[in-house]
C-alpha cells in the first residue's frame, strides 16, 4: 500500500518560513509528478505548486516567489519551502503523486491526475 508522509507543520508568525516534506513509499518515485495542495476551514482544496519528473515546477499565482517545490528522488522525499508566509495560507497542507506524464503543467492544478494523498499538516500563521 502506498504511502505519503508529510511532516514539517507548526505554528509562525507572519513574514516566517517553514519547510514541509513528504516521504512516500511509491516504488517509482522518479516517474511521479509530486503536488502540493492545502485546505483551510470552511474553505475548498486548492492547488499549491508542483514538480515533474523532470523537475519543472508549477505554482498557483497565490505563491509564485513565496514557496518552493523540490524533490530528492534518493530519499523518495518532495519539499515545499514556504517563506514570507502571509495569515491566510494557514491551511492543512496535503502532498499528492501523480503517475501521469505532461508538459501542460497546469493539469496538476486538478486534483484529478493525483492517484495517492497524504494525511495532511498542520500550518498556522499568526498575525
Amino acid at each position: 500500500q502506498v504511502q505519503l508522509v508529510e511532516s514539517g507543520g507548526g505554528l509562525v508568525q507572519a513574514g516566517g518560513s517553514l519547510r514541509l516534506s513528504c516521504t512516500t513509499s511509491v516504488r517509482t518515485f522518479p516517474t511521479y509528478a509530486m503536488g502540493w495542495f492545502r485546505q483551510a476551514p470552511g474553505k475548498e482544496r486548492e492547488f499549491v505548486g508542483v514538480i515533474n519528473r523532470s523537475g519543472s515546477t508549477y505554482y498557483a499565482d497565490s505563491v509564485k516567489g513565496r514557496f518552493t517545490v523540490s524533490r530528492d528522488n534518493a530519499k523518495n522525499t518532495v519539499y515545499l519551502q514556504m517563506n514570507s508566509l502571509k495569515p491566510e495560507d494557514t491551511a492543512v497542507y496535503y502532498c499528492a503523486a501523480s503517475p501521469f506524464g505532461t508538459q501542460s503543467m497546469e493539469i496538476y492544478g486538478k486534483s484529478g491526475p493525483y492517484d495517492y494523498w497524504g494525511q495532511g499538516t498542520q500550518v498556522t500563521v499568526s498575525s
